[in-house]
């Protein structure tokens, strides 16, 4: 089968990545394997120490022409990393990856068609399943359905998993991760408290 079925690719995925170790194979894998095919994969390192990404490169697990893969030797936080992604992406859409996270098959497929359905729609996130080192599963993060629901009370909290987000590109550039000073920890939450009356 080509894997290679468009020149420009539909959805850009970004995945800043700090010593992911192990789990970074099955992540990278994760997306590899999607059902959807029209995608190009932003790796950014941002100084990682543990070679992690060296080595699946000498092994091959980065041959895919539809990965790219960026380092500069340097540590600039997630934030600054997202950006990063969102400024080289080539796509319409944009989804969000973590480095010890895995995206079932059809994630892509799933959220792409409900976005080219609902053009309303600016950003789209998924139910998550927790997995513990062993990768059993082991509960749903709490998780709302609808924009009334999911902004109900934002002082709280957004119940959107960040590393199941995709939306359009243009919303990722027009709010933008803040980076100076940067919300520790809470750089997803931080970009929905400011876009989400707009969004």
């Amino acid at each position: 089968m080509n894997n290679h079925l468009e020149t420009q690719p539909l959805i850009s995925i970004g995945m800043p990545v700090y010593n992911a170790g192990v789990y970074l194979k099955q992540a990278i894998d994760s997306i590899k394997n999607q059902t959807y095919l029209n995608w190009e994969f932003i790796i950014i390192d941002d100084g990682s120490t543990d070679d992690a990404i060296n080595q699946l490169r000498n092994q091959g697990e980065l041959d895919d022409k539809r990965i790219c893969v960026y380092s500069d030797g340097k540590n600039k936080g997630l934030a600054a990393r997202l950006n990063e992604c969102v400024d080289l992406a080539k796509g319409e859409y944009f989804a969000r990856m973590d480095q010890d996270d895995i995206s079932l098959p059809t994630r892509l497929a799933k959220q792409i068609s409900f976005l080219l359905n609902n053009p309303s729609i600016d950003l789209v996130s998924c139910k998550a399943m927790k997995i513990n080192m062993a990768g059993d599963e082991v509960g749903l993060l709490p998780f709302k359905e609808t924009h009334a629901e999911i902004a109900s009370k934002p002082w709280r909290s957004f119940y959107m998993p960040h590393p199941t987000w995709m939306g359009k590109l243009e919303w990722f550039k027009t709010f933008k991760y803040k980076t100076n000073p940067a919300p520790y920890f809470f750089e997803d939450q931080e970009l929905l408290l400011r876009s989400y009356a707009q969004s």
